[in-house]
């Protein structure tokens, strides 16, 4: 692949970065430093851009490439106008794995997609890597682009990548690519649930792939895959090429070394070493594992590793306890899969559920339906309240829900003052939205900490 590309130059091409966001801004210095002619243009204001950098509308003469942020949809008009004009259009990290190609040694890509547990399989495998001795970044959908991490010279990236982003890297062949699991999200931004899928599907085109069997959809895209070597995550006792959990540990039955216990694998670290713990921080764990193992990662660093991350903010994450009731953060549980995980994560007792905001075309029937004999009170934000509040009326008739129609902060100090009334000592006040924020919070980040200064208000 390196090879294919190595004639591929930016010198006195005239590139177009259409999103002026992180990854935008990101690509838009790498492709200066690599003499291109550098267009930024962005569907909102444009912030201060890059020495050298120029602003633009549309779709410019001169333009040869397009590189577009992630959100941009195969439907939207700049991606008619430039494939009528025959202009190519590409993502950030397609544009990380070409600059890569061009090194000596282009740093190996370890890939890590799925709807849910994506940043914390990315953080486990850094953390690992790290562990190994390795030069080793998180990179990609995690906050820090993949260009600048190319840019940075790092040996192997740990690359979260999203389903719009592997959309618009046509050319990325991971090392070694890990679908976690596949469930309805962003399905207004591919047309349907296969689209979405088969976009995951792009991370399992190198030579290992590595999914969760135990999750329907990236079983089969695993059993699609045409990588040599597949490999399978599960939360039982791992068969022959997989994964899993036996005697309290995780081990690996994939890949061999000097002391593997024959018919039993090789035990890599202790489930009570893992962080979050659950199914989910497990799950997590493994895909990181394998994606290390992959790369020849040793167990002992695996373990060292795992023993060592420490979960990132927003993820089932205690915000406080006030009269009895505790307060839990999971604002990072933007669709009905995540939301589902965060439910079954809280110890027995009762739950009062913020939940709502924007679901993108997903269904809450099954969510709602699973968790209903555990809810004391529901408490609904965001755009697409009706959804939810129909929901509940058809499962959990019997419970409250509360619609909060304030906006911008207020909308998070009223649904905790609300959860606050309806909730009981022993209660656990959730924040689990299953839906993203945009429509009243800049991120996930901000809505959970917006939640957590509300609580911090009830003292």
């Amino acid at each position: 692949m390196a090879r294919r590309l190595g004639g591929w130059m930016m010198r006195g091409r005239t590139v177009l970065v259409a999103g002026a966001g992180i990854s935008g801004l990101a690509a838009a210095e790498v492709l200066l430093a690599h003499g291109a002619r550098v267009l930024v243009s962005d569907d909102r204001v444009l912030p201060a851009l890059p020495a050298g950098a120029e602003p633009a509308a549309g779709l410019p003469e001169g333009v040869d490439l397009v590189v577009t942020g992630p959100g941009r949809a195969p439907g939207h008009p700049l991606v008619a106008e430039a494939a009528a004009r025959g202009i190519e259009m590409i993502g950030e990290p397609e544009l990380a794995w070409r600059l890569g190609a061009l090194r000596a040694a282009p740093p190996a890509w370890l890939v890590v997609t799925g709807t849910n547990g994506k940043t914390t399989t990315t953080g486990m495998l850094e953390s690992i890597l790290r562990a190994a001795g390795l030069d080793a970044v998180a990179c990609g959908n995690i906050g820090y682009p993949v260009v600048s991490a190319v840019a940075a010279g790092h040996a192997v990236l740990a690359v979260e990548l999203s389903s719009f982003q592997l959309h618009w890297s046509p050319s990325v062949v991971p090392a070694a690519g890990l679908v976690l699991n596949v469930a309805e999200d962003h399905l207004d931004w591919h047309g349907g649930l296969e689209p979405y899928a088969q976009a995951k599907a792009r991370a399992l085109v190198g030579e290992v792939a590595v999914a969760g069997v135990d999750d329907a959809i990236a079983a089969r895209l695993l059993a699609e895959s045409t990588a040599s070597h597949k490999v399978g995550i599960t939360l039982a006792a791992p068969g022959e090429h997989q994964l899993g959990i036996r005697d309290s540990h995780l081990v690996d039955r994939a890949f061999p070394t000097s002391d593997t216990r024959v018919g039993h694998g090789t035990p890599l670290a202790a489930v009570a070493d893992v962080r979050p713990g659950g199914p989910p921080g497990l799950t997590d764990a493994l895909g990181a594992a394998a994606l290390a193992r992959a790369h020849g990662v040793s167990p002992e660093a695996v373990a060292a590793g795992l023993r060592a991350y420490r979960p990132g903010p927003h993820r089932s994450a205690p915000v406080g306890t006030h009269a009895g009731v505790r307060y839990v953060d999971d604002s990072k549980a933007t669709n009905p899969h995540a939301a589902d995980a965060a439910l079954a994560a809280q110890p027995a007792g009762t739950i009062v559920w913020i939940v709502g905001g924007l679901f993108k075309g997903a269904r809450v029937e099954e969510l709602v339906a699973a968790h209903a004999g555990r809810l004391r009170a529901a408490v609904v934000i965001g755009t697409d309240r009706a959804e939810i509040v129909d929901a509940l009326a058809r499962h959990a008739p019997e419970i409250p829900a509360v619609e909060v129609t304030e906006r911008d902060d207020e909308v998070m100090v009223s649904a905790v003052r609300r959860a606050r009334a309806l909730a009981r000592p022993g209660d656990v006040v959730l924040l689990a939205p299953a839906a993203a924020s945009m429509d009243q919070f800049t991120d996930y980040a901000a809505r959970g900490a917006a939640f957590a200064a509300a609580v911090r208000e009830l003292g």
